[in-house]
């Protein structure tokens, strides 16, 4: 069964857009005539990853709400003892989204005709990552599948909201950032260049803070074209510098040396390895295959080279907290707990305890982030106003004081 898109008339003229799902074109075309629709134009829709040649295709981006949504209800409808594929038709029943509506047909499709569902979604890796599709693929093999859906759906979830508390965080920073540029991009703009025209009338000599800001006018109405190019410029040489291998290893020591920020990320790399390493771990997944998804899943590069000599240690025979340790990277209690872990077969839960202090650690860092940051910035553009106040307002009382 296949999704199509067709634009057509209605029995009163009128001009209809929708979708349906069919086996096959000619079967689509049938259903439309019974419901009184003359065809404009029929097409399948593909997605990015399965998309032929002149196919209409929606994309692969599909948001983490989203997948959230999509396994929590495949979870539980496993649990219910729903076929697989009833299941996948259930769910493309219910999603709103035309994306993920595609996707799902074309990996109904796919366990149809006999390929493992954790097979299935590996076809669509920009929506199911390497964590989802082990997971699933351990779950299949071990007869478990609702119990590993269960855990990726908590799991899944717990991703969700770290993402947007983060979004939370920053999301007023980036709002006063943008007020405050184009607040005086205006007064520099607008402002000083009339109040610069009286003061160079007066022939009067002018403090330096005034001149200040008719050089910064000058400079931002003479010479914006050149700071937007300077500053694009900027932003992607930084950014293909930061993204070859000596650049991003400089660039990730520096977060790690930043104050708030630099344990920020730690506390959250640190999370997210042992959030991720207990689920897979819990789930069936070798712990060598979980050590290699976990380091792929590490965003500061140093700290994924401690995962992957972790990983080798062990395939050694050795311990996972020995390189962690030595490191220098990972917290003495995380270390710590992972040792306890290894020497008492509990390595799971440990982790879970771990990543759940560290998931709370997070939360309350970026909930004082928020209320430390607002005074801050409220503080620092007060100042910045003042200053560019004060810089007008003297000499216009001396000039005043002098027309007396």
């Amino acid at each position: 069964m296949a999704i199509f898109v067709y634009k057509g008339l209605d029995r009163t003229g009128k001009e209809v857009k929708s979708s349906l799902n069919s086996e096959g074109m000619n079967q689509a075309k049938t259903k439309l005539r019974s419901m009184g629709i003359m065809l404009i134009d029929i097409k399948e829709q593909k997605s990015a990853a399965n998309k032929s040649k002149g196919s209409f295709s929606f994309g692969n981006n599909v948001s983490i709400e989203e997948l959230a949504l999509l396994t929590r209800q495949l979870a539980t409808l496993t649990k219910a003892k729903i076929q697989i594929v009833e299941s996948l038709n259930a769910l493309m029943d219910q999603t709103e989204s035309e994306k993920l509506k595609v996707i799902l047909s074309e990996i109904r499709g796919k366990v149809n005709e006999g390929v493992s569902l954790a097979q299935a979604f590996s076809d669509y890796p920009k929506v199911f990552d390497n964590v989802y599709v082990n997971m699933v693929d351990a779950g299949e093999q071990s007869g478990n599948l609702e119990v590993v859906l269960l855990r990726l759906a908590d799991f899944t979830e717990s991703q969700m909201k770290l993402k947007n508390r983060i979004k939370g965080a920053i999301t007023y920073p980036v709002i006063m950032v943008i007020i405050g540029f184009l607040m005086f991009g205006i007064i520099f703009t607008v402002v000083i260049p009339k109040i610069t025209k009286i003061f160079t009338s007066t022939g009067k000599s002018i403090p330096w803070m005034t001149q200040l800001c008719i050089d910064i006018s000058d400079l931002f109405i003479n010479y914006w074209w050149l700071m937007i190019i300077g500053s694009i410029f900027g932003y992607f040489a930084f950014n293909k510098y930061i993204h070859t291998k000596r650049g991003e290893s400089w660039w990730h020591s520096i977060l790690l040396k930043l104050p708030i920020i630099g344990e920020l990320s730690t506390m959250i790399n640190v999370s997210r390895f042992c959030s991720t390493l207990a689920t897979l771990l819990d789930s069936g997944v070798p712990i060598l295959t979980a050590m290699q998804i976990v380091k792929n899943l590490v965003a500061n590069v140093h700290m994924a080279r401690a995962v992957d000599e972790a990983r080798v240690q062990i395939k050694e025979g050795g311990s996972m907290s020995v390189p962690l340790k030595n490191s220098g990277l990972y917290p003495t209690m995380v270390t710590h707990m992972i040792n306890l872990g290894e020497k008492s077969g509990e390595l799971e839960p440990m982790l879970q305890i771990v990543s759940e202090n560290y998931e709370d650690q997070v939360n309350n860092k970026l909930n004082g982030l928020t209320s430390v940051l607002e005074p801050i910035m409220m503080v620092g553009m007060g100042l910045a106003v003042g200053f560019v106040v004060f810089a007008v307002v003297v000499p216009m009382m001396e000039l005043n004081s002098f027309s007396r």
